[in-house]
């Protein structure tokens, strides 16, 4: 028999305005990061994309380089989107990226207006979409004028490649930079797409979180569990399985005894509040209503289950959260804060 969406899929899950814009998002969301490349099986892509949307998570997060290999994550959902999610496409935020290495050469990455321009044009086609609703430049570049970049995103919009915008980990000056020329040219820049949790605070550091505020704009933070950290995996040591041994982008010198020592003292406050680990975390990066959604990956369809059930629990008292902040703050683990202002080796993100 084939599956039919939950009936009541809309009447938990908490739905949060974008910035000063029209649109709603679910206060958790699925990125396709990790676990939607070829190296995982489609039938369990499926499950988690399943029961996600089952619990009301309508928004779906992709950029062109998610893999492996490059693209495949892109490709996988749209396989989901024909057999599973057919003639749901009215109920589904559907988001992609681009900035970081996709192709060989120097038109592969980055954020010239060739780049981006024919990165969406890809992503379209791998998903067979024949529009994204928000599609974003996924990191700043140094050398490219930003008024090219922006330029780029209004194209895409102007051409029906997309409904909106947004950036992903611009600083606070870049962003009040790049909202400057979108509005000028009346594109619909709605949300910014940084890393933020109890353990990397950048965002308030640099103040992006307060210029968000300031221009309206909406927020989607990733690795708000900073990449399975702030979960339960770690807490007895390394498992074999995990993004720490399989090299995905979560460095293991970030687990060293202090590290681990403070984030098993905050598993007991989640403990204590009736919480998993994971589902503390969410609640906190949601906490007061400043960032509009948490962007959460998974590897099976109960992680899921877990992350969605944050928001039964969304208060904090303030002895809580300075208890949480004596252990999250002496942790400071920067994990994928703005990019970079010049360039390096392009570091492998998302």
């Amino acid at each position: 028999m084939a599956w039919q969406p939950a009936d009541n899929r809309y009447e938990t899950m908490k739905y949060n305005r974008l910035g000063k814009s029209g649109l709603k998002l679910p206060a958790i969301s699925l990125g396709l990061w990790h676990n939607f490349g070829g190296d995982t099986r489609h039938e369990l892509k499926r499950e988690i994309c399943r029961t996600a949307f089952d619990l009301g998570v309508t928004h779906f997060d992709l950029a062109n380089n998610y893999g492996p290999p490059p693209g495949s994550a892109e490709t996988a959902f749209g396989e989901i989107l024909r057999t599973d999610f057919h003639g749901l496409r009215d109920e589904l935020i559907i988001s992609s990226k681009a900035g970081y290495e996709m192709w060989k050469g120097p038109y592969g990455e980055w954020g010239s207006r060739k780049y981006l321009i024919a990165s969406c044009d890809q992503s379209l086609k791998r998903t067979g979409l024949d529009y994204f609703d928000i599609f974003y430049s996924h990191r700043f570049d140094p050398d490219t004028p930003l008024e090219e970049t922006m330029g780029a995103l209004d194209q895409i919009v102007r051409s029906g490649r997309a409904l909106y915008v947004g950036i992903s980990s611009y600083n606070s000056k870049r962003t009040k930079e790049a909202y400057k020329i979108l509005k000028d040219l009346g594109t619909p820049f709605v949300i910014h797409q940084p890393s933020y949790s109890m353990i990397n605070r950048w965002i308030e550091e640099d103040g992006l979180i307060d210029t968000l505020d300031d221009l309206g704009l909406g927020s989607i933070v990733f690795s708000p569990l900073a990449q399975g950290m702030l979960t339960a995996k770690y807490l007895g040591g390394i498992p074999e399985d995990s993004r720490a041994v399989q090299d995905k982008s979560l460095n293991p010198d970030f687990l060293n005894e202090k590290n681990v020592e403070n984030i098993r003292a905050l598993n007991r406050i989640a403990e204590k509040r009736g919480q998993t680990l994971a589902q503390m975390a969410l609640a906190w990066v949601l906490r007061g209503g400043r960032i509009t959604s948490a962007l959460i990956g998974a590897s099976k369809p109960s992680q899921v289950v877990d992350c969605v059930a944050a928001i039964e629990k969304p208060d904090f008292t303030k002895a809580e959260l300075e208890e949480i902040d004596k252990y999250a703050k002496e942790a400071d683990i920067n994990l994928w804060a703005a990019s970079a202002e010049r360039k390096g080796p392009a570091r492998k993100k998302k």
